[in-house]
């Protein structure tokens, strides 16, 4: 990076920033080789693109109000506003995981086959079970006895639970 600063500030195009964009344009060009040849980097790259996309709709959900628009006028303000939003994305992400796992052990207790590479497809990033506009109770009475709520399980296997 302050390479990259020195050679923009730089008034006259040197030589090395010559170079460098033309190393760029042949990394550029490998990749674009890979991607037409292989069928499983295309789709690797799209998984990933679609976590993005999950990721962004659940901050866009979370963030409703002022239509999703940060209006403070101070960075300051600015910068707290988008920390809150990362820690509620983030707790809802983790509530998922813990629910997932939870629901993947039982699911195993019971001797149902789960495999492994079955699971890298489940997401943590749903949030259409979490009330986001409602109201929110800390009170220590509505605490859960065990700490989590129980699994909501079809009639079928509610009677292992």
């Amino acid at each position: 990076s302050t390479i990259l600063k020195k050679l923009s500030a730089s008034p006259k195009e040197s030589q090395l920033a010559r170079a460098l964009r033309e190393l760029g344009r042949i990394e550029r060009s490998l990749f674009m080789i890979e991607w037409y040849s292989s069928p499983a980097l295309r789709r690797r790259c799209q998984a990933g693109l679609n976590k993005g996309e999950a990721a962004h709709k659940l901050k866009r959900a979370v963030f409703f109000h002022e239509r999703g628009e940060i209006r403070d006028r101070s960075f300051e303000s600015q910068a707290f506003r988008a920390s809150g939003l990362n820690l509620v994305v983030s707790a809802i992400v983790h509530w998922n995981t813990v629910y997932i796992e939870r629901a993947v052990t039982h699911l195993r207790k019971m001797h149902r086959e789960i495999p492994d590479h079955l699971l890298k497809h489940v997401s943590p990033l749903s949030w259409e079970h979490i009330n986001l506009t409602g109201i929110y109770t800390w009170d220590a009475e509505h605490q859960m006895p065990e700490g989590f709520r129980s699994l909501r399980l079809p009639a079928r296997l509610r009677h292992a639970a």
